[in-house]
Parts: C-alpha cells; sequence; structure tokens
C-alpha cells in the first residue's frame, strides 16, 4: 500500500489555500474526493456493442462530465443516437436538453427512440454564440440548484449553427468560417472547465465534409474548426453500410458502422456495427444475435436457433422471437450479456506480446 507523500501534501494544502475563492485544484487521486478525472457516469448510446467500444467495460457508454462529439455524413444515425443519448438520461431520472440548430426534429421521430418529450426541454437556437450562452446558463443552473442531477445536452448540430456575423451579413459575402471557429474555440476552453466536476454530459453532432485535393491520411474533416475535436473526449465517427430491406423490398432501416477515432474512456478506433430502424430506433438485440454468431455463442439450423441458459436449458427459437425470449426466460438476458462483455472487452497484457506477436502497419488515419 503506498503511503501519501508529506511534501505532496503540504503543496496540496498550501494550493487549496491560495486558490480558496475557487473550487479545490490540488487532489491526491486516490482520495476518494471527487476529482476532476472521475467519471460520475455512463450513459448508453442505445448501443450495447457501441457502448462496450467507448468504455471497454461493462455498462459504458459515453461520459458524464465530459464532451462527445457524433459525426458522419448525412443519413448516418448522428441524430437519432443522439436522441437514443437523451432517453436513455431520461431512464436514469434525468434531464434531456435538445438544442436543435437543424429545425428538422419532430415529436413523433424522438417518441419512437423513446423520448419523453413532455418532460425534455427543447431549445431552437441559431448561433453559436446563443448556443454556448445557454449551455453556460444550465451549467450554471445545475450547480446553483440539484448538482447531483443528472443532465444531458444534445446540440443538432454544430455544422448547421451560424454565427451572428454571419447572420446579419450579405449572402454573397464569404470568410466567416472562422469566426465561427474562433468564437466555438473561445467557449470549449470554458465549458470544458465548466463541466468537468458536474453531473452533465454534452453531446454534439457534426457533419463530415472532404478536404479537398488530399490523398494521403484521412480525407475528412468536420465544421468549426479544430477546438471541438480537441476537446472532445470522445468522438465517434458513424456510417450508413447499407439499407435495410424487408420482404417486399421496402427500405425500412440501415446498418450502421460506428468508429471511436479518439477516446480518453478506453481503446480508440475500435468499431461496432449494429441494424437501424426508421420506426424504432438502434435494434440492439438484433446485433446481440449477430455477435452470438461470430462468436459461436448460440447454434443456428437454417432459420432455427439454439442456446443454453445459466441453468444448463436449452432454447429454440427463431430470430423474430429472440426478444420476447430475453424478457421470458429469468437471468437469460444477464448471463448473454456477460458472455457478449467477455468476448468484446479488450484484454491483453503487453508484457506476453514480441515484436514477431504484433502487426504494425502505416495506416494513421481514422477512416471508417
Amino acid at each position: 500500500m503506498s503511503t501519501r507523500d508529506d511534501l505532496a501534501a503540504i503543496l496540496a494544502e498550501n494550493l487549496n489555500k491560495q486558490f480558496k475563492d475557487t473550487d479545490q485544484v490540488a487532489f491526491f487521486l486516490d482520495s476518494g474526493a471527487g476529482t476532476p478525472t472521475d467519471i460520475k457516469d455512463f450513459i448508453s448510446t442505445g448501443s450495447t456493442l457501441l457502448d462496450l467500444a467507448i468504455a471497454n467495460k461493462p455498462n459504458g457508454g459515453i461520459a458524464v462530465g465530459r464532451i462527445t462529439e457524433i459525426n458522419g455524413l448525412e443519413s448516418s444515425g448522428k441524430s437519432l443516437i443522439g436522441a437514443h443519448i437523451l432517453a436513455e438520461t431520461q431512464k436514469k431520472g434525468g434531464v434531456a436538453v435538445y438544442i436543435d440548430t437543424e429545425t428538422s426534429v419532430s415529436q413523433d421521430f424522438l417518441k419512437v427512440i423513446g423520448v419523453d418529450v413532455s418532460s425534455m426541454l427543447y431549445l431552437h437556437l441559431e448561433t453559436v454564440e446563443d448556443i454556448f450562452t445557454a449551455i453556460e446558463e444550465i451549467i450554471s443552473k445545475v450547480r446553483e440548484s440539484d448538482k447531483d442531477r443528472l443532465v444531458t445536452i444534445l446540440v443538432d448540430s454544430v455544422a448547421a449553427a451560424s454565427t451572428k456575423v454571419e447572420m446579419e451579413a450579405d449572402f454573397d459575402k464569404d470568410g466567416w468560417a472562422t469566426a465561427k471557429a474562433i468564437i466555438i474555440s473561445k467557449a470549449m476552453r470554458k465549458i470544458t472547465q465548466m463541466i468537468g466536476r458536474q453531473k452533465v454530459a454534452l453531446v454534439f453532432t457534426n457533419q463530415l465534409r472532404q478536404k479537398l485535393g488530399v490523398m494521403f491520411g484521412d480525407p475528412w474533416t468536420t465544421s468549426g474548426g479544430k477546438a471541438l475535436p480537441f476537446h472532445a473526449s470522445t468522438r465517434i465517427r458513424l456510417k450508413n453500410k447499407g439499407q435495410i430491406k424487408d420482404a417486399k423490398k421496402n427500405t425500412i432501416g440501415m446498418t450502421i458502422l460506428a468508429q471511436v477515432i479518439k477516446n480518453r474512456l478506453g481503446p480508440p478506433l475500435r468499431k461496432a456495427e449494429f441494424p437501424l430502424y426508421f420506426e424504432s430506433g438502434i435494434d440492439d438485440v438484433g446485433s446481440w444475435l449477430t455477435v452470438m454468431k461470430d462468436y459461436k455463442l448460440v447454434k443456428q439450423a437454417g432459420a432455427w436457433y439454439n442456446l443454453t441458459d445459466n441453468l444448463g436449458n436449452e432454447h429454440k427459437f427463431q430470430s423474430k422471437d429472440f426478444k420476447q425470449l430475453l424478457a421470458d426466460v429469468d437471468g437469460l438476458k444477464e448471463h448473454l450479456y456477460e458472455l457478449i462483455c467477455e468476448k468484446l472487452i479488450l484484454k491483453y497484457n503487453i508484457d506476453e506480446l514480441g515484436i514477431d506477436d504484433v502487426v504494425m502497419t502505416e495506416d494513421g488515419s481514422d477512416e471508417l
């Protein structure tokens, strides 16, 4: 057991006295005093596989007290995953705040995902100045009134937000992109410090844009400059891999590939794939069955599956009945979740790896 260094303890005491008019600044990280490094909680994205890819631990997801960016091309599921995060926040008894800059969200869409629109706070804001003023006001009020209450703020999206200067300018004028980046940069420095000790999760959706003339490396960039990618603890990039069609060839959903391109919560560059339906959102149970097939946790014969529960009982079912099976059999969902976690949580011992046991590539990009 390590002992506290006497000199370090003296320094911590003196520094906290020096900055007594502010929050505590000097900590020992094992003190249990609620340091800024502590993760207050995790909020599910609606996808078990994506939650594990981000946190690399059971019951993971995006971190409370941190900033998350979800980016991708149009129709890649950014707003939908953001809505799932708001719904999961409400399930935890938290407050969901939706800041809409695109004027494209609908109540029906949110209700389908599971958001209680009667208790969700909706803000329609047009400029980045107003967005960050609102965020600062929300965080300040949470700190004053109920600092233990979970609050998730979704900004959908950064790309659609303008600046006050741009709103007042003529359409044929250009050059306002740098102004937007400067404002976001200043705001992010302040907001990052504010949410670090609060039970507030801040989620931004952003649009991917292609860099012109890029031959090597990552050809994609996002709107708003470099501040958001820098301050975000987690950046998730989404890609629409293809359509999901029913027996009548109607398009009813799409397959989403998500890659965690930046991650301060676990190993980066991990991927998760899951089906997403327009009328119900993420099919988390369907992705479970896919993983179980990949890792041979279930046997398949034609349209029928067979699995063994934690008591040794066998269950025969079809894919359309899997969700009901999980609900009907006590302990089955928890048992299968443990098995999936065991397969997907990344574990390795660097001391057991030699240079011949790994593959080194020249691909340093974060392209999906």
